[in-house]
């Protein structure tokens, strides 16, 4: 007679489910909920296109087209992809937990840099499998380290491209010489979120190493550039095989038909995009030179191609007084302590009138806490 396994009194998730650290989106209110003007999530303060907006008002709420060929088509005509090898997703979010469920679980093992985005953490976990960390080098990706932490049981290489939500950035030959390094069965993720923000002249490479090799992802969003957050959509290339396994496990509908209308519409209006980009690049420039001029107060602005700068607070002035201080006069920007960077705010890139309001409470609070 065979005993009768024991039943538990209620469900239990797996184990590495109960590992995860839920995702924390940045706050839009502080501590009394009064509303505050939002620099904590890297939205586009130029809004969204116009005629992005049209768009939306025309499009049906019937089921949306679950291979959105139209989007498709004109990311394939404006990237110089074919549409086979394009992937939507619900925010590039959705293709980054795919890619490790694709091709990890558990006892794998899935590689990212430390001060990556936390997504990556999440992804791996969820599939089961283990998450290796990375040193950085001053904050940003060290390929040296990380090529040193891969192993027989490697399956998947997180990098973003600029890094959330540190700002930095591997030129084309750096994350050539990652990719040639890797094994051929692991997959290397190239997040471009923050691609549209970077001169056409300093792109890394990542989109013709995915149309020359099999085992190369890059991902982006409509997100930031485009001003589309609250629509949640990205997209994903890569070879077909890459492309197929993603498609197998994605939401059947997974971008709403008002979603793909707006984003065709988006990537039409490329006048609204060059604005975006010179308004960031104009902004993000006088903000980085007014925080080198408070070194004297210990703040440091380590370098970015993003539409966000993260600022050091080494003086006496700390990253979480100037967090509860700038939200006293109306500002929230995003403390990241639970990413190991207490000592840290990033700012989002907002409109000039704003970014003259942070600059300001920054050195009110700094001569006050000398």
């Amino acid at each position: 007679m065979t005993d009768t396994p024991t039943r538990r009194r209620t469900p239990e998730p797996k184990s590495w489910i109960e590992a995860i650290h839920a995702y924390v989106p940045g706050k839009s209110s502080g501590a009394d909920g009064r509303p505050l003007i939002k620099l904590s999530a890297n939205e586009n303060p130029l809004g969204t296109s116009p005629r992005a907006i049209a768009a939306k008002a025309q499009a049906p709420s019937l089921y949306p087209d679950p291979d959105s060929k139209a989007l498709r088509a004109k990311l394939g005509e404006m990237h110089g992809i074919d549409p086979a090898r394009i992937v939507m997703g619900t925010g590039s979010d959705e293709l980054l937990n795919l890619a490790a469920q694709g091709y990890a679980g558990p006892g794998d093992e899935v590689i990212y840099v430390r001060y990556g985005f936390s997504v990556y953490d999440i992804a791996a976990r969820r599939c089961g499998a283990t998450p290796i960390v990375a040193p950085d080098k001053d904050y940003g990706t060290d390929v040296d380290a990380l090529l040193a932490l891969v192993t027989e049981r490697t399956r998947v290489v997180f990098i973003a491209n600029p890094n959330n939500p540190t700002g930095s950035y591997l030129p084309k030959g750096e994350i050539a010489r990652l990719h040639a390094a890797l094994p051929a069965d692991v997959v290397l993720v190239i997040d471009q979120a923050y691609g549209e923000y970077v001169a056409p002249a300093d792109e890394d490479g990542a989109l013709a190493l995915a149309l020359a090799h099999e085992n190369v992802l890059v991902t982006r969003t409509f997100s930031k550039a485009y001003g589309l957050a609250g629509e949640r959509i990205g997209w994903a290339t890569g070879a077909p095989g890459l492309v197929a396994t993603l498609n197998r496990i994605r939401g059947p509908f997974n971008v709403s038909g008002t979603g793909q209308a707006m984003a065709v519409a988006a990537l039409e209006d490329t006048a609204f995009i060059q604005r975006s980009h010179d308004h960031n690049l104009a902004e993000r420039g006088r903000f980085v030179a007014a925080i080198e001029s408070m070194g004297n107060h210990g703040l440091r602005a380590l370098p970015s191609e993003a539409n966000f700068v993260l600022v050091l607070f080494d003086g006496t002035l700390t990253a979480e007084a100037a967090f509860n201080g700038l939200a006293e006069r109306g500002y929230i920007v995003r403390w990241l302590p639970g990413q190991g960077l207490p000592q840290a705010l990033r700012f989002t890139i907002g409109k000039s009138e704003d970014m003259d309001a942070i600059l300001n409470g920054l050195r009110e609070m700094a001569e006050a806490a000398k």
